[in-house]
């Protein structure tokens, strides 16, 4: 057994796959580790010292695959734990959503004054009907009719089929009846 030209590796067995099983506490893993124990056994067999404890050696590499193993592991589950982080914080650009607030703002501005009031009182400063109403000194049925057209003018902005108001020189022109035009 302790011959230099010829290990016992088979007598071995069975002490070494006990105590791979005492280290994983699963029967697959222990003949995975019990497997790289020998591949590095081979590789290494130069740093055998003739005459040396051959049991001693092969459960001394056994333990260090065993130590190196959980290392590895333990040092993937910290990167992936800080991948997870990173990517936690990593928000996707916000140029989309920017650009979509200032439209919805826009079309919020170009709503009509009263539209633009009530909705802002109802929806932006969460008020009751009655109170948005009593605000604007209006009665509820009016601050309702208001709320009506300005949330359906803004489905059709998100429609895409509102129309844009006209400019201010293309609007049509009150005619002044009986009085001056200065």
């Amino acid at each position: 057994m302790n011959d230099p030209k010829r290990m016992d590796v088979i007598g071995l067995l069975g002490p070494l796959r006990r105590y791979a099983r005492s280290l994983t506490r699963d029967e697959t893993q222990a003949e995975d580790l019990v497997q790289d124990t020998l591949v590095r056994a081979y590789e290494r067999h130069g740093s055998f010292r003739s005459g040396g404890n051959s049991k001693g050696w092969l459960l001394s590499i056994l333990h260090n695959t065993f130590i190196d193993g959980r290392r590895r592991r333990m040092a993937e589950a910290r990167r992936l734990e800080q991948v997870a982080a990173v990517s936690e914080m990593a928000a996707p650009p916000a140029q989309d959503s920017q650009v979509r607030l200032q439209q919805v703002q826009a079309a919020f501005l170009q709503l009509p004054d009263e539209q633009r009031a009530a909705l802002h009182l109802v929806a932006i400063e969460g008020l009751p009907y009655q109170e948005a109403a009593d605000a604007l000194g209006i009665p509820v049925g009016t601050l309702m009719s208001r709320l009506g057209r300005a949330r359906a003018t803004l489905r059709g902005f998100e429609a895409g089929t509102h129309l844009a108001p006209p400019a201010e020189d293309q609007r049509p022109r009150l005619r002044i009846v009986g009085g001056s035009d200065v």
